[in-house]
């Protein structure tokens, strides 16, 4: 089973498994972009930039086939947790979980009073846009809005594979990339505000 983020950092295999060839998939999610990097906005790029700051470079490579050939089933993000279903080379599907703390609800007061302080941030939301200085406006109420270490994303695949990130995992992480740039509030509901909630207390 693959697994670290937390503790165990992200450079603590530095062997790789042998190759194996993964089942085709039918239905995946394919990456849209099928060349070059992955991630056409500035936040999910920043997304990207975050994973390789960590060391995960090399690691995040192996699964842009992966992601690119639609390998990755399912993929869900929910409070604290993003979910996936990735087929690999076994017939049943492996199960991915990207763990990041959501935000409590005094927290979240704290941004929310802050993007609530600047009008175009609820307009660029509204119109499928990360506005480029919301990441100083929660850190201005001492939050972040991407993981800010490795310690703070933890990630688990049900495959054998133990490096960190395995194929399957890095496919998925590629595949969120993509959902941020479809949808910027994926990111917020990451850290555990929905559209509408967040839209209501800003309002209030």
């Amino acid at each position: 089973m693959a697994r670290r983020g937390g503790s165990g950092g992200w450079g603590g295999w530095e062997s790789f498994p042998p190759k194996s060839t993964p089942l085709t998939a039918v239905g995946g999610i394919k990456a849209k972009s099928q060349r070059g990097s992955i991630g056409a906005t500035w936040w999910s790029q920043r997304f990207i930039d975050v994973l390789e700051r960590f060391g995960m470079g090399a690691r995040l490579l192996r699964g842009k086939s992966y992601a690119r050939k639609g390998q990755v089933l399912t993929l869900e993000v929910g409070p604290g947790m993003v979910r996936a279903s990735v087929q690999g080379s076994r017939p049943r599907p492996y199960g991915v979980t990207m763990a990041l703390a959501p935000f409590d609800d005094g927290q979240w007061d704290a941004a929310t009073r802050a993007l609530a302080g600047q009008a175009i941030f609820a307009a660029q939301l509204l119109a499928g846009e990360m506005p480029e200085e919301i990441e100083e406006a929660f850190s201005g109420v001492g939050l972040t809005l991407f993981p800010s270490r490795p310690a703070e994303l933890v990630t688990v695949c049900s495959c054998p594979d133990y490096a960190n990130p395995c194929k399957h995992v890095a496919a998925a992480l590629f595949l969120l990339a993509e959902r941020f740039d479809e949808d910027p509030w994926a990111i917020l509901a990451w850290r555990g505000r929905t559209r509408e909630a967040l839209l209501g207390a800003m309002r209030q």
